[in-house]
């Protein structure tokens, strides 16, 4: 079992499924959460809600440089931030409009993007090294039709991945990526009741191998891409 020891990690994007199930996981590894969230106020439904060692900061706006550099600065000593907000479209290329491209980018990659630079300067800073996780998506490796903006913005989350991965190596950053398929929770469910839910990954599933990537006990692998598809 992975063990963080009161080490401080950031998760954006807490509140949702995959989110819920990362902070439950590393709560129960011993890690002190700080939870970035967009929500006013926090989802007292939530089953970590007020737990002793989740630090959760309401109203922020994580596609805002100066919010985000202001959250991380605040910060204790960092070692570990997991990126996880994001969103998903379908459209066919040919009726994707701009606007929908540039919402999905932001949504996607700005976020990844600004989440991973702060975190790397919040890492040098308590020079104790630490790792940084991302979500791409399946689509990255097996390209599908009817999500051109999706997969475009997921594709740059990937690369974000690898650049970073390569920059921060001799500072004992590990910076990898996993690339879900369609994620078992009730959202999903209810967008496709028909659909054959056994075979989905279980948020909790993804959660596990998150925490590995993002533990001290990940002490090699750095700018990877892991399919975590289960038998979708």
């Amino acid at each position: 079992m992975t063990d963080f020891g009161d080490k401080n990690v950031v998760v954006t994007g807490a509140t949702g499924g995959l989110g819920t199930a990362v902070v439950a996981t590393l709560l129960e590894r011993g890690a002190i959460c700080h939870l970035p969230m967009v929500e006013k106020e926090v989802p007292k439904q939530l089953p970590w809600y007020g737990h002793a060692r989740v630090h959760a900061h309401p109203g922020e706006n994580l596609d805002d440089e100066l919010r985000v550099t202001a959250f991380y600065d605040e910060l204790p000593a960092l070692w570990a931030s997991i990126h996880l907000v994001g969103g998903f479209s379908m459209a066919p290329l040919t009726e994707t409009p701009v606007s929908e491209f540039q919402r999905m980018f932001t949504l996607n990659a700005v976020t990844c993007f600004l989440g991973t630079r702060e975190a790397v300067r919040a890492i040098r800073r308590s020079r104790g090294g630490g790792r940084i996780v991302n979500v791409a998506a399946r689509p990255v490796l097996q390209p599908a039709g009817g999500m051109v903006a999706y997969s475009a913005s997921k594709a740059a989350v990937a690369a974000i991945t690898t650049a970073a991965a390569a920059e921060t190596l001799t500072d004992g950053i590990l910076v990898n990526a996993v690339l879900p398929s369609i994620i078992d929770t009730p959202a999903n469910r209810v967008a496709m009741p028909h659909a054959d839910h056994s075979n989905w990954p279980k948020a909790e599933q993804i959660a596990e191998t998150i925490a590995f990537l993002a533990s001290p006990q990940n002490s090699l692998t750095s700018g990877t891409m892991l399919p975590v598809y289960g038998r979708a």
